[in-house]
Protein backbone atom coordinates (compact mmCIF):
# COMPACT_ATOMS: atom_id res chain seq x y z
CA UNK A 1 0.00 0.00 0.00
CA UNK A 2 2.97 2.20 1.17
CA UNK A 3 5.76 0.46 -0.64
CA UNK A 4 8.09 -1.49 1.71
CA UNK A 5 7.52 -1.70 5.45
CA UNK A 6 10.24 0.55 6.39
CA UNK A 7 8.42 3.43 3.77
CA UNK A 8 5.20 2.59 5.45
CA UNK A 9 6.95 2.89 9.51
CA UNK A 10 8.75 6.26 8.16
CA UNK A 11 5.22 8.10 7.59
CA UNK A 12 3.39 6.43 10.10
CA UNK A 13 6.17 8.27 12.34
CA UNK A 14 5.33 11.23 10.88
CA UNK A 15 2.19 11.15 11.02
CA UNK A 16 2.07 9.81 14.66
CA UNK A 17 4.40 12.40 15.68
CA UNK A 18 2.21 14.85 14.22
CA UNK A 19 -0.76 13.77 15.99
CA UNK A 20 0.87 14.05 19.33
CA UNK A 21 1.57 17.27 18.45
CA UNK A 22 -1.45 18.23 17.74
CA UNK A 23 -2.78 16.28 20.86
CA UNK A 24 -0.31 18.67 23.50
CA UNK A 25 -0.50 21.88 21.30
CA UNK A 26 -4.45 22.08 20.03
CA UNK A 27 -6.32 19.66 22.09
CA UNK A 28 -4.88 20.05 25.67
CA UNK A 29 -5.75 23.85 25.72
CA UNK A 30 -8.73 23.53 24.07
CA UNK A 31 -9.49 21.15 27.09
CA UNK A 32 -7.91 22.85 30.00
CA UNK A 33 -8.39 26.42 28.75
CA UNK A 34 -11.57 26.32 26.58
CA UNK A 35 -13.35 23.38 28.77
CA UNK A 36 -14.21 21.38 25.60
CA UNK A 37 -12.86 18.04 26.94
CA UNK A 38 -14.21 16.01 23.56
CA UNK A 39 -11.12 17.31 21.72
CA UNK A 40 -8.83 15.61 23.84
CA UNK A 41 -11.26 12.67 23.91
CA UNK A 42 -11.13 12.63 19.73
CA UNK A 43 -7.88 13.29 19.23
CA UNK A 44 -6.36 10.81 22.20
CA UNK A 45 -8.45 8.62 20.26
CA UNK A 46 -6.63 9.18 17.05
CA UNK A 47 -3.19 9.40 18.65
CA UNK A 48 -3.50 5.81 20.65
CA UNK A 49 -4.52 4.35 17.26
CA UNK A 50 -1.46 5.69 14.95
CA UNK A 51 0.61 4.77 18.08
CA UNK A 52 -0.78 1.02 18.21
CA UNK A 53 0.25 0.81 14.26
CA UNK A 54 3.60 2.26 14.82
CA UNK A 55 3.98 0.07 17.09
CA UNK A 56 2.63 -3.41 14.87
CA UNK A 57 4.62 -1.98 12.14
CA UNK A 58 8.05 -1.21 13.87
CA UNK A 59 8.00 -4.81 14.86
CA UNK A 60 7.25 -6.04 11.36
CA UNK A 61 10.21 -3.90 9.90
CA UNK A 62 12.18 -5.33 13.11
CA UNK A 63 11.48 -9.19 11.81
CA UNK A 64 11.74 -8.44 8.29
CA UNK A 65 14.69 -6.18 8.19
CA UNK A 66 16.39 -8.21 10.93
CA UNK A 67 16.87 -5.41 13.27
CA UNK A 68 18.82 -5.00 16.21
CA UNK A 69 17.19 -4.43 19.35
CA UNK A 70 18.82 -1.43 19.92
CA UNK A 71 17.38 0.04 16.61
CA UNK A 72 13.92 -0.54 17.60
CA UNK A 73 14.13 0.25 20.82
CA UNK A 74 15.67 3.72 19.66
CA UNK A 75 12.20 4.16 16.99
CA UNK A 76 10.05 3.29 20.03
CA UNK A 77 11.79 6.02 22.42
CA UNK A 78 11.58 8.36 19.37
CA UNK A 79 7.57 8.07 19.37
CA UNK A 80 7.24 8.40 22.90
CA UNK A 81 8.88 12.42 22.99
CA UNK A 82 6.96 14.85 21.03
CA UNK A 83 9.48 15.80 18.64
CA UNK A 84 11.12 12.52 18.41
CA UNK A 85 9.99 10.51 15.10
CA UNK A 86 11.73 13.82 13.18
CA UNK A 87 15.13 13.46 14.56
CA UNK A 88 15.06 10.14 13.66
CA UNK A 89 13.29 10.35 10.45
CA UNK A 90 16.72 10.30 8.23
CA UNK A 91 18.61 7.63 10.35
CA UNK A 92 15.47 5.16 9.30
CA UNK A 93 16.73 5.28 6.27
CA UNK A 94 20.16 4.53 6.61
CA UNK A 95 20.86 0.52 6.36
CA UNK A 96 21.01 -1.13 9.20
CA UNK A 97 24.07 -2.71 11.12
CA UNK A 98 23.66 -6.29 11.62
CA UNK A 99 25.40 -7.90 14.60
Amino acid sequence: MFGTPLKRLRLLGYIEALSFLLLLGVAMPLKYLVGIPEAVQIAGWIHGLLFIALCAVLAQVTWLERWPLSRSALVFVAALLPLGPFFIREKLAEPAETP
